[in-house]
């Protein structure tokens, strides 16, 4: 009789794991997630058709803008691609913001409703603004009719607009890739492949969205249409937000963590104050609340790790800092581990996140240079204009064939020969694809290809050029389609760089830093974007001197920018070489009960 009631409690808790999510997310009214009534890619797809609908709007001024602020705003193009790179650099240090209000307080769901209402308003300001007062005269903006000069409240009203842009965006994009990869309970073995595949399908959603502001849009807006363009944009960030919120009951949730500035100042103090304490010989003398939940509210424990040492002095456990008769510990002098490891995790992240950003460098060029360079060439083929800016539908193409051939054909091929070389069982059932670390490497050398391109197509672009030309779009003789290896080299590095990064700081961020992991990578982007313009900057500081253009002059048939591409393909390389010894550091965090430790992720492999 006893042991029918043991297996029947035991029964009970099986199916209660089965009814209910086992990585501690909750339903919209806080209780614990159930397994068939939330999430899954039900969820997943509402959020890769919001980010496909929110990306088209966002690319619909972004793809666009450098092309805009020459034609209408009449800036030179080194002044044009600045603030571009300035401005989409501001978008992604607006993810930092996001970020931190949806781990610390709000939410991944509240934060991204909130910032996606500042998008679409920035975007009803923008086309408003444009419509009403930039245009002028109507149909100005186009290869051959100049826009009016403007008064000076004029262009801070757009300005006020691009920015609102930015905020709404930026601080929406880090929390719906996060919060899409929440809907998956990575204890599930089958929903955890899901949330790997997840990464994939939202940056081809991402993509995606983005062909047709490429095509389309870039078309009309090419053309002077630069209202009907970015009233379109406002349509499709309504129809997003308008998705996001009629999904509200399928989601699942975590809750947010607190404040993480000062877990991370506690973890400081506590571990200078214990300085001349001698550090502790094991695990057992380092201190953990008792039980099944972490320390850092919603999060799940943290287990010790080797390295920074000097932080494990803040979780050695000294009589004066702990009652073990009350449970009472002052946490400025003494952490738990899981808070201790929460900083060492990040400390991990920062020299590989650093690596990344004169990658980033190199991909903000698609947005300015690129555009630019084809600008210069002959873009007209059987009597059709093909907009500069729209060849980057070529890089969404590369990138929706890289994923399709990584994930059906390279990845499958990659584990098969890993598994044949495995030594034992063990490794062979924890033997996968290209790790995140190995991806991202890759993805470092096919930049330097598409530099190398760039470069190559811009010396012939020369040759066949009329140097003494007064309006010089369209000098060159070389047809733009010469420029299609290099977009297409550029999106398959997007692929092996952003995709592998995304799941890399996905899965390594601690549990109460989620958001902040998707921020980093687009603080990367962000950065790259004020790199590339200081670059840019001291480049034409340089190059432009005794009566000399420069390498990017208003007229680039006068000047070298198969020089400046060459120069970003070198620090690529130096850049993959420093990448390469920090992989071969860093080592994975530990996450109590995940359904898949992956302890050996270290080595780059490249």
């Amino acid at each position: 009789m006893a042991s029918f009631q043991v297996s029947k409690e035991e029964k009970l808790k099986e199916n209660q794991e089965e009814r209910y999510t086992l990585d501690g997310t909750v339903d919209m009214h806080g209780r614990p997630a159930i397994r068939g009534k939330t999430g899954r890619w039900i969820a997943g797809i509402i959020i890769l058709l919001n980010q496909g609908l929110a990306t088209l709007a966002f690319f619909g001024v972004g793809v666009n803008l450098v092309l805009f602020l020459t034609r209408v705003l009449q800036q030179n193009n080194a002044d044009a691609a600045n603030s571009v790179s300035k401005w989409t650099g501001t978008v992604y240090i607006f993810s930092l913001v996001g970020a931190f209000l949806s781990d610390s307080y709000w939410g991944r769901y509240r934060t991204c409703a909130i910032f996606q209402v500042i998008f679409v308003i920035g975007l009803a300001a923008l086309s408003l603004s444009s419509h009403l007062f930039l245009m002028k005269p109507k149909g100005c903006g186009n290869e051959t009719t100049t826009c009016a000069q403007h008064s000076s409240w004029e262009i801070g009203l757009f300005y006020i607009s691009i920015y609102l842009v930015a905020f709404g965006n930026g601080g929406y994009q880090p929390n719906i890739a996060t919060f899409g990869a929440d809907q998956f309970d990575e204890e599930d073995p089958k929903e955890g492949h899901s949330k790997v595949a997840f990464f994939s399908y939202f940056y081809l959603a991402l993509n995606l969205g983005s062909l047709f502001s490429n095509t389309i849009l870039g078309y009309y807006e090419n053309s002077g249409m630069w209202a009907i363009g970015f009233w379109a944009s406002t349509a499709s960030a309504l129809a997003a937000l308008v998705l996001f919120l009629a999904g509200t009951t399928r989601y699942r949730h975590f809750r947010p963590c607190g404040n993480p500035i000062s877990r991370f100042t506690q973890v400081i103090v506590a571990a200078i104050r214990n300085w001349r304490v001698e550090g502790p010989q094991s695990d057992d003398e380092l201190f953990e609340v008792e039980g099944k939940d972490s320390s850092v509210t919603g999060s799940r424990k943290m287990l010790h790790t080797h390295g920074f040492k000097f932080l494990d002095r803040a979780a050695f456990i000294a009589s004066r800092d702990f009652n073990e008769k009350q449970g009472y510990y002052n946490r400025w002098r003494l952490c738990p581990i899981s808070q201790v490891e929460e900083v060492k995790c990040i400390l991990r992240l920062l020299p590989i996140w650093l690596c990344t950003i004169i990658y980033s460098v190199v991909f903000t060029q698609m947005a300015s240079i690129f555009v630019e360079q084809g600008a210069a060439m002959k873009t007209k083929m059987w009597n059709f204009e093909i907009p500069p800016a729209s060849m980057s539908s070529f890089d969404i193409l590369s990138v929706a064939v890289v994923i399709f051939f990584y994930r059906r054909v390279l990845d499958p091929i990659v584990s098969r020969i890993k598994k044949s070389g495995a030594k034992d069982l063990t490794e062979t059932k924890d033997s996968k694809g290209l790790t995140e670390l190995q991806r991202m490497g890759i993805g470092f050398v096919i930049a330097v290809m598409a530099m190398l391109s760039a470069g190559i197509v811009e010396n012939y672009r020369r040759k066949y050029a009329r140097i003494d030309c007064t309006n010089c779009e369209g000098s060159s003789s070389l047809s733009i389609v010469w420029q299609v290896p290099q977009y297409a080299l550029i999106g398959a590095s997007e692929v092996f760089m952003y995709v592998g990064q995304l799941e890399f700081f996905n899965d390594q961020a601690p549990n109460g830093l989620k958001s902040f992991g998707s921020a980093l990578c687009m603080t990367s982007i962000s950065l790259g974007n004020y790199v590339s313009s200081l670059i840019v900057s001291i480049v034409m500081r340089i190059s432009a001197r005794d009566d000399m253009p420069g390498w990017i002059p208003i007229n680039l048939n006068n000047g070298h920018l198969d020089r400046f591409y060459f120069l970003l393909a070198f620090l690529t390389i130096i850049d993959l070489a420093v990448y390469m010894a920090c992989a071969k550091w860093y080592k994975s965090a530990k996450i109590e009960g995940k359904y898949v430790e992956d302890t050996e992720k270290e080595d780059c492999g490249v």
